[in-house]
């Protein structure tokens, strides 16, 4: 008599080929992409992919919603979205008709909001404005924690009550940076489902973990194309080295605006960028790479915000986008990408950011830099002092990774 159970049988089967079979597909899609030029542009593509598959195979474990938690949605080692230097991306994964508790303290960063998306990264839609919001709308006790409660709509739900839409599947948190150096992120932050506190979720067995291989597969090619996609619908169509207007960003951030553009620089040339000091607690700035990423802002300065920037005696911000060194303060490092993203960021704003805020774009020969800078003696910056200022982003970054 054959004593084997099916279920042992089962797992003989194996369980990673969904999931094979999906990286298979989005290898052929990162070689196919169309605005490959070099080798280099090439091997990002595939290290975007390795790391890809590293989140979305964690991710996928992650997608329990009975017991949530808060994971890194996107940051220096699995990119995605143009992920902004400055900030710190957590989300848990949520149904939309239970309910939730988020309890944390307050850091000292310049920025924490909320937003509650649907699984396609599209945001709900809830009148109110319950879907996307900053931590002005809640209530802070004086030692900085807080505790913010999302859920169907009901009568009398109390303070610190938000209102989950239609769809809802996931609860996006981002904590934002000024001063890298000093400002430290929430000591804590936490999420739970009102109706499972005290309880255990169950283990998984042989089916769920196929279930798994298959939800990560369909995560991985779902990432590729929505971010493939992502740069054509809001840059690719607008004319190269220029910047739009400021304007709201599109995905429901409601006290955030950006002003985009793409980049195609050769070695002998630069672009320069004037911008006002803004009065937004937060402004900043990033390139990207085609495959709608940040670069390298740990070792190089590729991004500078309003605490980082260095300001003219005018009051105006010029940012040097170049592949060469002008040697100035504000260089922003292309770093061998010929061609690329350009975004500019206003968050926590309580009123519109105007185009007279907006930035100013000039597209110069590299040789003409130092002409082009009216206070070009006030910009220039040594070799010595440029290292300090990339040791300065290395430590800081460090201690806001282990903080």
């Amino acid at each position: 008599m054959n004593t084997r159970d099916t279920g042992y049988e089962q797992a003989a089967l194996p369980l990673t080929e969904p999931f094979l079979a999906a990286v298979a597909e989005a290898e052929k899609l990162i070689a196919a992409a169309p605005f490959i030029r070099t080798q280099a542009d090439l091997a990002e593509g595939y290290d975007y992919l390795a790391a890809s598959v590293s989140a979305c195979l964690r991710l996928s474990g992650a997608h329990g919603t009975t017991h949530p938690y808060f994971v890194t949605s996107t940051g220096p080692y699995a990119k995605m979205g143009l992920d902004n230097p400055d900030t710190l991306y957590y989300h848990a994964n949520i149904e939309s008709d239970a309910e939730y508790v988020v309890t944390g303290v307050r850091g000292s960063t310049v920025d924490l909001s909320f937003q509650v998306l649907k699984g396609d990264y599209t945001a709900t839609n809830v009148p109110n404005g319950d879907d996307a919001f900053d931590d002005r709308r809640l209530d802070i006790a004086e030692d900085g924690s807080y505790e913010l409660r999302f859920g169907p709509a009901k009568q009398n739900p109390g303070p610190n009550y938000f209102v989950l839409g239609e769809g809802a599947s996931m609860l996006a948190v981002r904590e934002v940076y000024g001063d890298w150096a000093t400002e430290r992120k929430g000591s804590r932050i936490r999420i739970e489902r009102v109706d499972t506190i005290g309880t255990a979720p169950a283990e998984p067995d042989v089916a769920q973990l196929r279930k798994r291989y298959r939800a990560a597969g369909k995560m991985l090619l779902s990432r590729l194309h929505t971010w493939f996609n992502f740069p054509k619908w809001f840059y690719l169509d607008l004319p190269v080295n220029t910047l739009t207007e400021p304007r709201l960003t599109p995905g429901g951030l409601s006290t955030q605006y950006s002003s985009v553009g793409h980049y195609d620089l050769a070695d002998d040339q630069a672009l320069i960028i004037t911008v006002p000091v803004s009065q937004a607690p937060y402004m900043g700035f990033q390139l990207g790479s085609m495959w709608y990423i940040s670069l390298d802002y740990v070792n190089h300065q590729t991004s500078l915000n309003h605490a980082q920037a260095q300001v003219d005696p005018d009051g105006l911000i010029r940012l040097v986008v170049s592949a060469r060194n002008p040697g100035i303060t504000n260089w922003v490092e292309t770093t061998g990408r010929s061609h690329g993203i350009l975004q500019f960021r206003w968050q926590r704003v309580d009123q519109p950011i105007t185009p007279d805020q907006g930035p100013v774009a000039e597209l110069v020969p590299f040789d003409k830099v130092s002409e082009r800078l009216p206070h070009y003696e006030h910009n220039r910056i040594d070799e010595a002092r440029w290292r300090e200022r990339i040791a300065a982003r290395q430590r800081a970054f460090a201690d806001r990774l282990l903080g």
